[in-house]
């Protein structure tokens, strides 16, 4: 990605993050990144180009911080995915606040839903098929039904979310509530 492109979505990202998306003006993100608005609307035509980016910039930090790869085995993998959203570090904590900001906002703007709905559906995918992996190498029980878990799971990732941001809850306490919720959905029978 282009490096002044890059600054613009991080940008974007710390406007979001701390005013959230009703308080998003292209001009708060310019002065943001040091740069003039006829920049942001080059890269990005318009507000909604804007937020569609901003979405899939927040999707791509996520990747980074979310190794699955470590795990063993396909429930080791789906694990540590899903505890990886609750860190104590402020980029996790800032890509949290997008997500759920472009995701609130999406129930108003039927521009953002297209958007959000397809960066929700690659997310359930993903896990879905970190699931299927485990039922494969027998780390997850063959009957769990790998999309109805992922939903599931999801969902309760961003409900806690929620309350974690708000700090009503502690990463600790997070962490333990969607370990618990894991091994009750993936346990072998």
């Amino acid at each position: 990605m282009n490096d002044r492109r890059q600054r613009l979505l991080d940008a974007t990202c710390r406007v979001i993050a701390s005013d959230g998306i009703r308080g998003l003006r292209v001009e708060n993100v310019a002065a943001e990144a040091g740069v003039s608005t006829s920049l942001i609307y080059y890269y990005f035509t318009d507000r909604a180009g804007l937020l569609a980016q901003a979405m899939q910039h927040v999707n791509s930090r996520a990747e980074t911080y979310a190794d699955a790869e470590a795990g063993e085995t396909g429930r080791e993998q789906f694990t540590l995915q899903m505890l990886g959203e609750f860190q104590d570090d402020d980029a996790v904590r800032e890509n949290s606040a997008v997500w759920g900001e472009l995701r609130g906002a999406a129930v108003f703007d039927e521009g953002l839903r297209p958007v959000v709905s397809a960066a929700t559906e690659r997310w359930i995918a993903d896990l879905a098929e970190l699931i299927e992996r485990g039922r494969r190498d027998g780390s997850v029980d063959r009957a769990v039904d790998p999309a109805a878990v992922a939903i599931r799971l999801s969902a309760l990732v961003e409900g806690l979310s929620n309350r974690w941001l708000a700090r009503l809850m502690t990463t600790g306490e997070v962490r333990a509530y969607l370990a618990h919720a894991m091994d009750r959905e993936l346990a072998c029978r």
